[in-house]
């Protein structure tokens, strides 16, 4: 089993704080066996980490968190940026033309920009996976909720800490059963269901640093110098 962090942001997303490296460096420290970085609507900082990886002795999966017109989808194993605004269905036909997977984070947090508010369930579940538990949220019935979907639709299951900071790399991950540790095997694997979810809430009061924080930044990149 591969302990895996699929849902992480460095400085390069509008609302993130930390470099690549100081990413790479937690993930090696809790353990992790791979990391993906998936900033907002931005791939650079994922493929310099994807690339700079082994150096830490971990996979590093290329992607980043798309805004589609219906909310965040998570775009696992690209490598070319794919724009925002298109719609919940083209967002995921982008991904798969590059043979990646549309994993879809906090889909019922519409505060959080989950797709579930604006899209059909059945669409929902066209999804590769579901991310069932997400250590930001402020209460488990997100989680609960997206859990028991996807344990209806049968649809596979991940976790991510969706850290925003070094600190919460690895809050939460997706044990993975891969034959190997490699990009492909990590994500088919992911395809196939074998998976589970391990996790705990991040502590509140970092994810309201990390939501102040993302303000601060988001307002400041808005200035005129």
């Amino acid at each position: 089993m591969l302990s895996v962090e699929l849902h992480s942001h460095s400085d390069l997303s509008y609302d993130g704080r930390d470099p690549v490296e100081l990413l790479l460096e937690q993930a090696e420290a809790v353990g992790l066996d791979a990391l993906a970085i998936t900033d907002h609507d931005e791939i650079d900082a994922s493929l310099e980490a994807a690339a700079m990886a082994d150096e830490y002795g971990l996979v590093g999966i290329p992607g980043m968190e798309v805004s589609s017109a219906a909310g965040h989808v998570l775009a696992l194993g690209v490598e070319t940026l794919i724009p925002a605004g298109l719609s919940y269905d083209e967002t995921l036909g982008r991904i798969r033309s590059q043979d990646g997977i549309a994993v879809v984070p906090h889909p019922f947090q519409s505060s959080r920009h989950g797709v579930a508010a604006h899209i059909s369930l059945d669409q929902l579940a066209d999804a590769d996976a579901i991310e069932v538990y997400n250590s930001r949220l402020f209460t488990g019935r997100a989680n609960r909720q997206a859990e028991r979907f996807a344990e209806e639709r049968g649809i596979p299951m991940t976790a991510g800490s969706d850290a925003h900071i070094a600190e919460m790399v690895g809050q939460a991950v997706t044990e993975v059963d891969a034959y190997h540790g490699s990009v492909d095997s990590i994500l088919d694997a992911i395809v196939e269901g074998r998976t589970t979810v391990v996790g705990k809430r991040t502590p509140w009061f970092i994810s309201v640093q990390q939501f102040g924080g993302g303000v601060k930044r988001r307002l400041a990149s808005a200035l005129p110098w």
